[in-house]
């Protein structure tokens, strides 16, 4: 017990360091594996939604499976706060980078981090296998299942989404579509 109540304090610690804004109130992300479609939703309402890619090796959460987890989750951390759209975030680092969108030979993690931690038994290991939902270069991908577990947005798109929601919003990953849409 008391080595979990010392994990928690360290992981929320750590979202405070690398949280690099504040949250501009309750929203809810979810994403639907059978659209590749990720719904913001503000007050229950869907207000936007956006091509995604999931894992193209299925759902799970088996730890080296690189499939996405599905359930109910949080952002823990945003890393990426004012870099430019296409900035190569590399062990959630700027490197000084930018990389234009379909670039050749190149798929690197960009833009934007929302790091997620998984809130149910089916997803409890989402944080510690660095699932993020993050920009791609590889937009000409989106709507098709093409990641190593994480939620694939286009560069411009992971921005928006960050601006718009906070730490702890909640997310869904859902194999259904997206409600409302």
């Amino acid at each position: 017990m008391l080595l979990h109540l010392l994990r928690t304090a360290v992981i929320a610690a750590a979202a405070c360091l690398l949280s690099q804004c504040s949250s501009p109130g309750p929203a809810e992300v979810v994403v639907s594996v059978k659209d590749q479609k990720l719904g913001y939703y503000r007050e229950g309402k869907l207000t936007k939604e956006f091509k995604i890619s999931t894992s193209k090796f299925g759902v799970g959460d088996q730890p080296g499976s690189c499939r996405t987890p599905l359930g109910k989750a949080e952002i823990i951390a945003k890393i990426g706060s004012g870099l430019p759209p296409g900035a190569v975030l590399k062990s959630r680092h700027w490197n000084g980078e930018v990389v234009k969108p379909n670039a050749p030979g190149r798929d690197p993690i960009v833009s934007r981090i929302l790091w997620l931690r998984g809130l149910e038994r089916s997803n409890r290991n989402a944080f510690d296998r660095f699932i993020y939902i993050h920009g791609t270069t590889e937009e000409n991908r989106l709507g098709q299942p093409a990641s190593y577990g994480c939620i694939r947005m286009g560069a411009r798109d992971v921005v928006e989404l960050f601006d718009k929601t906070g730490i702890g919003a909640k997310v869904v990953i859902t194999q259904d579509h997206l409600p409302g849409a």
